[in-house]
């Protein structure tokens, strides 16, 4: 599904871009699902996309906007407030029953949901990242978001701070990693 693996010379606007494209796909491809057990398969791939895609830019995209644009904070609170939203509605589609018909509602509820927050971030937020960082910056902040995006967590969790809880679950993990590849790595070399 990650049609995106090869851009690690995109930028951050680049990336997030074709990730909403791919989550409106997503979505699409729920919704002409002739069984259930598929719409079941492509939502659960959604949900991981969309907490995967949503801890990313809270974690490295957000405070670079709070940090380097004018009224960034105000935006970031926002784009939370949504995030927020959407997750919600996922909380609901995890369990739900893809044949009752309340699923599809939701579906075409977290799709208008989607293409609002995509439209908020592509129409004036990823112009105005364009315009504060520099190219080399842009194509570092996406090389951040897929390497977080790699280890996010891909349930959603409302009410969480997403990035707080990828510290709490997953943060403390990555340390212990990199230290035990250093060791390793010192050994053979050293």
């Amino acid at each position: 599904m990650n049609q995106h693996t090869n851009v690690s010379t995109n930028d951050v606007v680049e990336l997030l871009t074709l990730e909403h494209r791919e989550m409106e796909d997503l979505v699409g491809q729920i919704q002409r699902a002739p069984d259930a057990e598929l719409r079941r398969n492509l939502t659960d791939i959604l949900i991981a996309e969309v907490m995967r895609h949503a801890v990313a830019e809270e974690m490295y995209v957000y405070p670079v906007m709070e940090q380097r644009i004018p009224k960034g904070t105000e935006e970031v609170e926002h784009d939370k407030e949504e995030h927020e939203e959407i997750i919600q509605l996922m909380k609901q589609l995890e369990d739900a029953d893809t044949t009752e018909p309340a699923f599809m509602d939701r579906v075409h509820e977290l799709e208008k949901l989607l293409r609002h927050h995509h439209k908020d971030e592509e129409v004036d937020q990823f112009s105005r990242l364009r315009d504060h960082l520099a190219e080399q910056e842009l194509i570092d902040l996406g090389k951040k978001v897929e390497n977080g995006k790699k280890l996010a967590p891909t349930r959603p969790h409302p009410g969480a701070p997403h990035s707080e809880l990828f510290h709490k679950t997953i943060g403390p993990g990555i340390g212990m990693v990199d230290r035990l590849r250093d060791k390793l790595s010192g050994r053979m070399t050293g």
